[in-house]
Parts: C-alpha cells; sequence; structure tokens
C-alpha cells in the first residue's frame, strides 16, 4: 500500500512539475500580459507598420510611408459630445450616415412620443420586447430627422470617438496635414492626439489587384478576427495576397499603461510586420506589359478587331506551381487599365489548346490505337450539321492529330467513348457519365478545378448543363466548357512535368529583416495517370516546329504547346473569335511555361474572314523576352 501511495505522489508531483514549467517557461509571456491587463490599464497604439511586398529580386512593390492620424484614447472621463463639437470644427470629414443620426437622436433626444399609446401599453404588458421598441423609434425617426450639415459632421465624429472597446485606439482621420496636426495637439486633452503613422503605398502600376487592399474589420467578419487575437480598429488584408498572408504581414502594435494621470507609459515598442517576397520578376512583368500595350495599339490599324481590347499573359515555373509574372491588359479609347485579377474570375472557351487533355481521356480508356492512321474527315450525326476540322488533314494518328489540331480525331475518341462505332447520321446517345468522364481527366490537369492558387475568389469556370451528343463532341474540343487562364497555365503546367499537377503559388519566402523564416515548398495537387505523355509532348513539339503554333515561339527554344482558336456568342447577331496558347520549354527539360489569351480577336464578317495574329505577336514577343534571360528569372535576390 505503501507504494502505491509513493507512486501516486511520484506522479502527483511530476504533473505540478511540467505544468509550473509549462506556466513559467512556455506561457510567460502569455500570463504576464494578463496579468498587466488585470492590474493596470493597458492600451495599445495603432497598427504597426505592415511587412512590405517584394519580388523575387527583392525589388520593394508595395511598401508604407507615413501620414499624420489623428487618434483618441478614452483613458479619462471625457464628455465625447463636446470633444466631437470642438473637431468638427478643426477636421474636414464626411457626414454621418443615416443610421449613425438615428442611433444619435434615438440616444440623446426625447423619443417616446415616436410611439402610439396602445405600443406604449403593448410594451409596459411585455407585449412588446425593448428590440422591437426601439425599432419602431428607428423606423419612425428618419421622417422627422432633421440636422445641419454641420451637426452631422459632428455626429459621425462622435461614433468615431465611442467606435470598438472603451480602451480601443481610435482612428479619427488619417492623412491630415501638419497644421491640422499641430492644432489638435494644442488642444491638450487627454487622450487626444495626432500621431505619425503609415498607409499603404504601391510602386508600380501593375498587379495591384492582386496584391489586395487593407481596411477596417467588417461587422460580418468581426468574430472571425477576435477568435485570432485581433481589436476591432486593426487594419487587417480585405483581399487577395494582403488577405491570404496578413498574419505575416501585420505587425504587433505598440502597447502602454494608463498611469494614474491618465498619461502613457510606453511598454513596448511597435514592431513591423515581416515582409514577404514574392514569386513575380516585376522588370519581367512591366516588358511583358509593354509588349501587350504595343499590340493592343497595333489591333486598332487592323480588320475584324472591332471587339477586342484585352490580352491576358501568364508566365510560370512548371516544377513548383511559381507564377513568374501575369497580367491582363485592357484598352479603353486611349487608356490602358490593369485586368490581372481576370485571370482568377473570369473563364473564356479556350479550343484546340485543350487537346493535350483530350487525348489522355483516350489513353486512359483505351480509345486511342497508337501510332495507327486514319483518314482526317468530317462527322454527321443525326440532325446536327457537318462537324469538321478547320481542313482536311489527310492520314493522322494520336501525333499528328496533335500537330494538325484534328477535330475529327477528338470527335471519333468521343465516340468511341460512348461505346459505338462511327456511322454517318448515326444516332448518338450520349449520358452525363460520359461528360463526367472527360470533366474528370480535364480536372485532373486542372481544367475546370481550383488550381490550389494562394487567392481567394477563385472562379473553376463554367460547366455547361445540357446533354446532348454535338455538345461531347464540342467539349473534346474546348468549345462547350469555360477555362480562366490560371487552369491554362495548371494545364499546360501539368504536361511539361508528365503529370505532376502542383498548386499555383504567388508567395516564395518571408522574411523578418533579413532571417527567412518561411519558403513556399511545391504543393503535388495530384498526378495524373497516363504512360503516354511521351507522345502528347511528341505532339506538342510538332504543333510548334511544323504545325498551327509555328512562328509562336521560335524552335532555338526548344518549345512544345498547343494554340486554340474558339468562337463565343459576344452579343446577338454576333459570333467572335477567342485566341489562346499554351506552351513551356525545353520541352526535354521544362523551365517555363507561357499562357496567352486574347478573347474576341475577330468576329464573324461575311465580307472578312481575316483574323489578326495579334495573339501569335505576343507570343512571339513574351516567348523571346522569357527565354533570352532564362538564368536571370531563375535566381532569387535577397536585396
Amino acid at each position: 500500500m505503501k507504494k502505491l501511495y509513493l507512486f501516486i505522489l511520484i506522479i502527483l508531483l511530476t504533473i505540478v512539475s511540467v505544468r509550473f514549467t509549462y506556466i513559467s517557461v512556455y506561457k510567460y509571456d502569455y500570463y504576464y500580459e494578463k496579468y498587466l491587463n488585470y492590474s493596470n490599464k493597458i492600451v495599445y497604439g495603432l497598427n504597426a507598420p505592415r511587412g512590405r511586398i517584394l519580388d523575387r529580386n527583392g525589388k520593394i512593390l508595395v511598401d508604407n510611408v507615413g501620414i499624420n492620424t489623428i487618434v483618441f484614447h478614452k483613458i479619462s472621463n471625457i464628455d465625447t459630445r463636446e470633444l466631437a463639437s470642438i473637431l468638427k470644427d478643426i477636421i474636414d470629414i464626411e457626414p454621418a450616415t443615416m443610421e449613425e443620426q438615428k442611433s444619435y437622436y434615438l440616444k440623446f433626444y426625447e423619443t417616446e412620443n415616436l410611439l402610439t399609446e396602445e405600443e406604449k401599453e403593448q410594451f409596459n404588458h411585455r407585449k412588446l420586447s425593448p428590440k422591437e421598441v426601439e425599432d419602431i423609434k428607428l423606423n419612425r425617426i428618419e421622417e422627422i430627422l432633421d440636422f445641419s450639415d454641420e451637426e452631422t459632421k459632428m455626429i459621425h465624429i462622435y461614433f468615431l470617438l465611442n467606435k470598438g472597446y472603451l480602451y480601443d485606439s481610435k482612428i479619427i482621420k488619417s492623412d491630415v496635414s501638419d497644421e491640422i496636426c499641430a492644432k489638435v495637439n494644442s488642444l491638450n486633452i487627454n487622450g487626444l492626439t495626432c500621431e505619425y503613422t503609415t498607409k499603404r503605398v504601391y510602386l508600380y502600376d501593375t498587379l495591384n489587384g492582386i496584391y489586395g487592399r487593407v481596411g477596417d474589420i467588417s461587422l460580418e467578419n468581426k468574430d472571425y478576427y477576435l477568435e485570432k487575437g485581433y481589436s476591432l480598429n486593426d487594419q487587417v488584408g480585405l483581399s487577395y495576397l494582403e488577405k491570404e498572408y496578413d498574419e505575416y504581414l501585420k505587425g504587433e502594435k505598440a502597447k502602454y499603461k494608463v498611469n494614474k494621470d491618465n498619461s502613457l507609459s510606453l511598454l513596448s515598442e511597435a514592431i513591423p510586420g515581416n515582409d514577404i517576397y514574392l514569386s513575380i520578376d516585376i522588370d519581367l512583368q512591366q516588358k511583358i506589359n509593354e509588349i501587350i500595350k504595343e499590340n493592343l495599339n497595333k489591333a486598332s490599324t487592323m480588320n475584324n478587331t472591332k471587339y477586342y481590347n484585352t490580352s491576358y499573359v501568364i508566365v510560370s515555373n512548371p516544377n513548383t506551381g511559381e507564377i513568374i509574372a501575369s497580367t491582363g491588359l485592357t484598352k479603353v479609347k486611349d487608356s490602358f487599365y490593369d485586368v490581372t485579377t481576370n485571370i482568377l474570375t473570369s473563364s473564356f472557351t479556350v479550343g484546340s489548346v485543350i487537346k493535350g487533355a483530350s487525348h489522355t481521356v483516350g489513353y486512359q480508356n483505351n480509345l486511342i490505337d497508337i501510332g495507327a492512321k486514319i483518314n482526317d474527315s468530317c462527322v454527321k450525326l443525326y440532325q446536327v450539321p457537318l462537324k469538321c476540322s478547320f481542313k482536311k488533314l489527310g492520314p493522322i494518328d494520336d501525333i499528328t492529330a496533335l500537330k494538325t489540331s484534328s477535330n475529327y480525331y477528338q470527335f471519333m475518341t468521343a465516340i468511341k467513348l460512348t461505346g459505338n462505332k462511327y456511322k454517318n447520321n448515326m444516332k448518338l446517345n450520349v449520358t452525363e457519365d460520359h461528360f463526367n468522364t472527360y470533366r474528370n481527366t480535364f480536372a485532373s490537369f486542372g481544367l475546370g478545378a481550383s488550381t490550389g492558387i494562394d487567392l481567394e475568389n477563385e472562379s473553376t469556370g463554367i460547366k455547361g448543363n445540357t446533354i446532348a451528343p454535338d455538345l461531347l463532341l464540342n467539349l473534346s474540343i474546348g468549345q462547350y466548357d469555360t477555362y480562366t487562364p490560371l487552369q491554362l497555365t495548371n494545364y499546360i503546367n501539368t504536361i511539361a512535368t508528365s503529370g505532376n499537377r502542383y498548386s499555383l503559388h504567388y508567395l516564395k519566402e518571408v522574411k523578418k529583416e533579413n532571417e527567412t523564416i518561411y519558403t513556399y515548398e511545391p504543393n503535388l495537387l495530384n498526378k495524373v495517370e497516363n504512360s503516354n505523355f511521351p507522345r502528347i509532348i511528341e505532339g506538342f513539339k510538332e504543333v510548334l516546329y511544323n504545325g498551327t503554333g509555328r512562328g509562336y515561339t521560335s524552335t532555338e527554344y526548344s518549345p512544345a504547346g498547343k494554340t486554340g482558336t474558339s468562337e463565343v456568342i459576344y452579343a446577338k447577331d454576333v459570333t467572335t473569335i477567342n485566341q489562346t496558347y499554351a506552351m513551356f520549354a525545353p520541352y526535354d527539360n521544362p523551365k517555363y511555361s507561357i499562357v496567352v489569351i486574347s478573347p474576341n480577336i475577330s468576329y464573324n464578317n461575311d465580307n472578312d474572314t481575316y483574323i489578326a495574329p495579334i495573339n501569335r505577336y505576343i507570343s512571339k514577343n513574351v516567348s523571346k523576352l522569357v527565354f533570352e534571360n532564362l538564368e536571370k528569372y531563375d535566381t532569387i535576390g535577397t536585396d
């Protein structure tokens, strides 16, 4: 029995020792913070400077600049209505919202007269709750509001002074002049200061949408951020990279103790956030923008380009998923606008460029007789117009079908998938399962699926919802479902790596001063099972050496790739043509991939079938730019 008691005592002492060590060593900072908060009034400064965003070579893309900010810490029993009345004559500020005016009236004015005698009686008998009575009053207050412009400014300031928790730092007005700042400080009001803070600045006129925005925490996201330890007055990343990597970018605010005389003692300085380095090369990005601008201008002098005004280009590393350049530019009249976020949110019919995935459907389901030749022709299904390649291509096998972009070859594969043998004017029974077979294989390449990109709001394209024989054939040649430029990048990268599909990403690494604290590791999403990738790559090589893609990328870079052309309904009685291009090089050891999409490059014109070669011009110049600078884009700087 004594041994049992001794054993239990040892166990208890061990637990106490472990717990003591845990609290006194590992959780010291946490409990010390709690002690300070319980034993003192602790207030925090405004947001510390956010970390910078830099490109792969250390060039600063997004930085902070100092500004004057009027701040209020409610550390004494001050009349905020009176303070608001003083400030309205010093600072220029927007008027109160209708909701603020109504809430202010409800708080400070007599409102019992807004209730009927019956409603008062119902409230007294608890048939109406206090919240219901408040709602009735608020609905009726709007009809009698008659605040002056000066009063509405004062009301808005009042709400800013009382926003959030009691001891939160409240931002009243940012980016004020030195003169206004001096006036505010000369008031000598406890808790009211004009401080030197920072705001985001963007040093290039490209990619700003991808960086995202910084702003106040919204009401709908309040609980999420509070659970993560944020304060309601914190500035946070609201979208895209600023939001995705907010926990790295946000700094630690300065901490103050409120003394008995309401002065503040600094406990700890503000600590800036960490810097994030992107995989983007900003020099390459800007040069690609110039290529697109040049060709958008050139297009205005060409036939059939009245609906064309936008092109997209993405350069990436197939072996890691890194985005090295990504841009979308649109021209309106004589001005250019950055629409890069469209690579994430907009999708297009892309045409034959996806035939590498269509071939994979054939290989995976034993529908392709490897190396066997068939004679390119047309397909005529029952009650469906004749469907052909862009011209008669003669004898073709699986490789030359890619080289010459045969539609007929893909149609034959799709018909075999249904278990039928083609006959002229045949009735072809197709099911949703046949569509899903194509779509599941396409998704394994990233077409119609998330690319794993480190950005929110990624579109996965639009899937057609009609099941019909001709639409299955259209799906096989990229003329039915729609895909984003990012998905097309994911697809061509998967072919370049013989089936390895990696997440696309912008982040390369995170640094705290000069110390790397996080490095992005390639994330393999899936492996496409297909032993015939060498034949697809050979076909794509033939496309650019001797096929439909000649002239898109110089063969001196050993490229492989595919072009695509598709028709889309632009408006009533207007059909336009999209042109696409996806490539990688060198074909036997891929370093980089390029995707170019130019929607609405031409339109149906009975008098002129000319299609401006803009997509080819852009592709050729971007290829030259990228592959003549291979070594540069293969490194990362640490400036």
